[in-house]
């Protein structure tokens, strides 16, 4: 059977095992609907059109495991930021995992989204946020509300500032022999809050996985979101991540996505300004090689005046790795005195990587400052040559000159022990001993 026809034959039993007849039927129903009318995305797509899905939907994958499977800390305490006190929202093959969470109900909710659907005390806020800046045309991101169930829940009310980082944790053990999870994970972050939030998927074993993630983020009246995505997965590991982000007056949200492994990762990152006087920032870098591919799709939509988005992307492609990176800075009428700026540098080792960019500015208004460049070259032989002559062996200059060139990046993390933990697994795809090798 193929997977289609499997998630559409399982979405009636999936409903009748969380709740019929709960209030959000009729919006599961209306998603699943268009996901059966549009089906997966296909390369006809100009969106997918250098990502293809067709080699990953062939594998088998289990929609639901078949019993819960339980990991020991001492298995998966290297994924976590154990340098700094964190709470901890963990999943194991799609199931949340008490014993290795540590969640919170004092002054702010870091907790799971299961409760958040379920519960009547959440109805009031579900009913205000939940799925109201996914898109709901995209067959992805309705399939994934079709299912929505698991995934975190975190709000921060207003004036309050997360005491310590949130972790979102997805490990796959492998047990199946083909797994596909659906993480929905909705973030509210209230006037004058802060909060910063670490999410990863991390396969155990070299099983495949499919993950279709969806994350809505809402960024109120100067609220400040730092999130930060580590993606180094397996081989046979396969990432989809929708993220959505909504942003108020004078709010600040920064997205960092971190693409170093993973057989297919594909990011939609998608900012909508409801509000004047605010920033948003998108920063990436990708180092992969073999046969792996990794596609940014990015979206900011200016819809009011006197806002700011900067978009920095850096990658560096070797063997036979495949990059995409489609930017799109979209500026209406109305959003005079608007300053945003894109690019997108990439580095190319070999002969047979690739790297396809489509950097876009669709401006309305006259009164902007909008900019974007793109960048495709190799590394410098001049300066390579200059660090030869003073001593530094030849694989340590590439390194050392590939390091500077995502340095722009990583100085934007304000997590120290992130910082660290960032450096250390740049310094292992570089081919550099620094520690431990995640």
């Amino acid at each position: 059977m193929e997977l289609k026809e499997k998630l559409l034959s399982s979405f009636m039993a999936f409903e009748e095992q969380i709740d019929v007849h709960s209030e959000l039927h009729d919006l599961r129903t209306a998603a699943i609907k268009n996901f059966e009318n549009k089906g997966f995305p296909s390369k006809k797509e100009e969106a997918w059109k250098y990502t293809s899905l067709n080699a990953i939907l062939k594998n088998d994958f289990t929609v639901f495991p078949k019993h819960e499977n339980s990991i020991e800390f001492s298995q998966v305490s290297k994924y976590f930021l154990n340098e700094v006190d964190t709470y901890k929202v963990v999943f194991v093959d799609g199931v949340f995992s008490s014993h290795l969470s540590s969640t919170t109900h004092e002054g702010i909710d870091v907790c799971l989204m299961a409760s958040a659907l379920n519960k009547p005390k959440y109805k009031m806020v579900i009913d205000k946020y939940f799925n109201q800046i996914a898109n709901k045309d995209d067959s992805l991101t309705s399939l994934n509300t079709a299912f929505a169930n698991e995934g975190a829940y975190i709000n921060i009310p207003k004036g309050k500032v997360a005491p310590k980082p949130i972790e979102i944790m997805y490990f796959s053990t492998g047990n199946e022999a083909a797994l596909l999870v659906q993480p929905r994970n909705l973030v509210i972050v209230g006037e004058n809050s802060h909060v910063q939030i670490i999410e990863r998927h991390q396969s155990l074993n070299e099983n495949p996985v499919l993950t279709n993630s969806v994350t809505e983020i809402f960024a109120e009246k100067r609220a400040i979101v730092d999130y930060y995505k580590i993606q180094n997965d397996t081989h046979e590991a396969n990432l989809i991540d929708n993220t959505f982000v909504s942003q108020q007056q004078e709010s600040h949200v920064y997205v960092h996505t971190f693409s170093f492994g993973g057989n297919l990762t594909r990011n939609n990152l998608n900012f909508y300004h409801f509000g004047e006087r605010l920033t948003s920032t998108l920063n990436g870098i990708t180092i992969i090689g073999e046969k792996q591919h990794v596609d940014h799709y990015t979206l900011v939509n200016h819809a009011t005046p006197n806002c700011e988005s900067f978009q920095d992307y850096k990658g560096i492609y070797s063997d036979r790795a495949t990059g995409v990176f489609n930017g799109k800075v979209y500026v209406e009428k109305e959003a005079q005195k608007t300053n945003a700026f894109q690019k997108s540098n990439n580095i190319l080792l070999s002969d047979k990587a690739t790297i396809n960019a489509k950097p876009q500015l669709e401006i309305f208004a006259d009164d902007v400052k909008c900019s974007h460049g793109c960048t495709v070259g190799q590394l410098d032989e001049t300066a390579l040559f200059y660090m030869q002559q003073r001593g530094i062996p030849q694989k340590e200059a590439k390194a050392l000159l590939m390091y500077a060139f995502s340095n722009a990046v990583i100085e934007n993390i304000k997590i120290p022990e992130l910082k660290q933990r960032i450096t250390k697994i740049i310094a292992t795809k570089l081919g550099v001993k620094m520690g431990f090798d995640l």
